[in-house]
């Protein structure tokens, strides 16, 4: 019995033998057309993976990245510490070769202490390449400071702004325009030194839209620091001039970097910012020594025109202060209510004798010649309808004036101007180093 159960188990081993030898041969032999081998892809799997996990295993951030393959289908599992790096990983792992599709779960990390350890070890680095780069930094320093100690040293010295320029208001645009001038030369020669000009054109930049934001901003004070410098590069007017400005009438204090001072005739000071001034009208009273004035009279209808004007003129001519080159003139200005107007001119020398005075002297002496010669100077009169009825009063005769009294004529000189040069002078001499006006500056 043994025997054959023994017999039977070899017979059995026979027939497998023989049955597995043709499905071996038919298994490691050449695959049919169509047919996928599944060791050949899980190997691809596998080197696809090493090959991610290669590539991420060289790039900072991904050290809790892992990833599978599976029929080229890719699984990414883990956590990273910066939320856009997990967008970074699909285009990353979708550039490898045999990737068919990405299944991303990575998360962002909420780990206290993996966030701050690259934030730390960022700070570590950059504190580590500044004390490397200390050298260089305080070269390029003491680079920059130089040039700037160098370029403030030459815009402290006197010579040459001081001959170059018109005014010590120029000079000293001068000395600002060359003291900017070192000090961008030391920022670029610093930024240069540490091979970061580069950031020179972002601060320039910034400079420039910071500039054109304050210039719109304080327009008016920038209107007003050219017009002060074109007035005193060729100066409309010189200290003490009497002007007129905008309809105030004064004379010139000082014209300073920001506005012109005048000293009007009441003894007032009017200060008129020089924007206003640079393009305003400017009637100067002082540039010519000669100066016309003028006045109104109103004579008799009845009069003789002709005489009235012959005494007039002769009046103005016996003046001693009235010059006879420009002569004095008298004409018919027109008709008035009750008058016959006639305007009288005289010219004077203005620095020798005040205007104010001059004209009221002459009115006093043409108004007595022309009552010595019976001419008179009427005042208003009203026609009273309803004179003569009863309950109505007349009104009393007026009786014959007295014969008028000789009057002489009398010189005048500037007295009534003595007083203004006084201030004028004492505020000048307050403050010179203020006044912009020049004599020997050009005048337009």
């Amino acid at each position: 019995m043994r025997r054959v159960r023994a017999a039977l188990i070899g017979f059995a081993a026979l027939i497998a033998v023989a049955l597995a030898g043709p499905v071996a041969a038919q298994t490691t032999g050449a695959q049919p057309d169509g047919e996928i081998s599944v060791e050949s892809d899980r190997a691809q799997d596998f080197a696809v993976r090493d090959r991610i996990m290669a590539i991420l295993g060289q790039l900072d951030g991904y050290d809790d990245v892992r990833a599978t393959v599976s029929n080229g289908i890719v699984t990414l599992r883990g956590t990273v510490v910066d939320g856009n790096r997990i967008q970074t990983l699909n285009e990353l792992v979708a550039r490898v070769e045999g990737v068919v599709a990405i299944e991303n779960t990575v998360t962002e990390s909420t780990d206290v202490v993996e966030r701050l350890n690259p934030a730390i070890e960022r700070m570590r680095d950059r504190f580590e390449q500044f004390v490397a780069f200390s050298p260089l930094i305080l070269v390029a320093a003491g680079a920059g400071v130089l040039t700037w100690l160098l370029g403030f040293w030459l815009a402290a010295r006197s010579w040459p702004w001081d001959r170059i320029a018109p005014n010590a208001f120029i000079a000293d645009i001068y000395r600002q325009v060359v003291r900017l001038v070192f000090i961008v030369a030391g920022v670029v020669l610093a930024l240069d030194l540490l091979n970061a000009t580069a950031l020179l054109g972002t601060i320039l930049g910034a400079a420039g839209i910071v500039g054109l934001a304050i210039g719109f901003a304080v327009k008016d004070t920038v209107e007003n620091f050219i017009s002060s410098i074109m007035l005193s590069i060729r100066q409309p007017f010189r200290p003490k001039d009497l002007v007129e400005i905008e309809g105030d009438t004064g004379h010139v204090i000082r014209l300073t970097s920001r506005a012109t001072i005048l000293l009007s005739l009441d003894g007032n000071h009017i200060r008129i910012p020089n924007s206003t001034v640079f393009k305003a009208k400017i009637i100067n009273y002082t540039r010519n020594d000669e100066r016309r004035f003028t006045f109104l009279l109103g004579i008799d209808p009845n009069a003789d025109i002709a005489e009235a004007q012959r005494i007039i003129l002769a009046a103005l001519q016996e003046l001693p202060f009235v010059l006879s080159a420009p002569a004095p003139a008298v004409w018919v200005e027109g008709l008035g209510a009750s008058t016959i107007d006639i305007t009288a001119a005289g010219w004077i020398k203005q620095h020798e004798t005040g205007i104010g005075m001059a004209q009221g002297e002459a009115i006093r002496v043409v108004k007595a010649r022309l009552e010595e010669a019976g001419i008179g100077l009427p005042e208003p009169t009203y026609r009273l309808i309803g004179a003569g009825l009863p309950g109505v009063e007349e009104s009393p005769r007026k009786r014959p004036a007295p014969p008028p009294q000789q009057v002489e004529a009398q010189d005048v000189g500037t007295q009534e101007v003595a007083a203004l040069e006084e201030i004028i002078e004492a505020e000048r001499e307050a403050l010179p180093d203020k006044d912009l006006l020049r004599h020997e500056a050009p005048q337009e």
